[in-house]
């Protein structure tokens, strides 16, 4: 059974508290090979497994940062913190990322997300900071540490003027 939705009112006070921790994710070579082929990003260490195996010091493919650092969105989703009410929710851009150790092809990741800050930002209107950790199963070090920034517009019983 998953947990209650917080409301805005309650996440004012949750500054320093875990948002939550997301499930498991699989990193295969399918989803890599996709991100490749949509961003352009082909890199042999990437895609090329048999090259991979042979010559990468990691012994096999490994997945894009920016592969890891998208999947937040997705997973930041299954926390359960996006607040009741809410009616939006837009990235609204990172404050800091650090990619600490590669995903290995075949790796499962998970999130787990701290609150920040919560500022207000005019009616029904919350700018969201929080630290994410993209951990990988099994490893001591995580994947990537990301601040991000997330717009959330609170639904209103009445149409907030312009």
């Amino acid at each position: 059974m998953s947990k209650p939705a917080p409301t805005f009112e309650m996440l004012k006070g949750m500054a320093g508290q875990e948002l939550g921790v997301s499930g498991w994710v699989t990193v295969d070579q399918s989803r890599i090979d996709q991100f490749a082929e949509c961003t352009g990003d082909h890199q042999w260490i990437h895609v090329d497994t048999e090259r991979a195996k042979r010559r990468s010091p990691f012994r096999s493919t490994i997945a894009h940062g920016y592969l890891t650092l998208s999947i937040i969105g997705a997973l930041g989703q299954d926390l359960g913190a996006v607040p009741e009410n809410t009616q939006a929710a837009f990235n609204y851009g990172l404050d800091r990322v650090r990619f600490i150790s590669p995903v290995r092809v075949g790796s499962r990741i998970r999130l787990r997300s701290t609150m920040i800050s919560m500022e207000d930002r005019g009616p029904g209107q919350y700018l969201i900071k929080a630290n994410n950790v993209v951990e990988i199963e099994g490893e001591e070090k995580p994947a990537l540490i990301a601040e991000t920034l997330i717009m959330f517009y609170e639904r209103r019983t009445r149409p907030v003027k312009a």
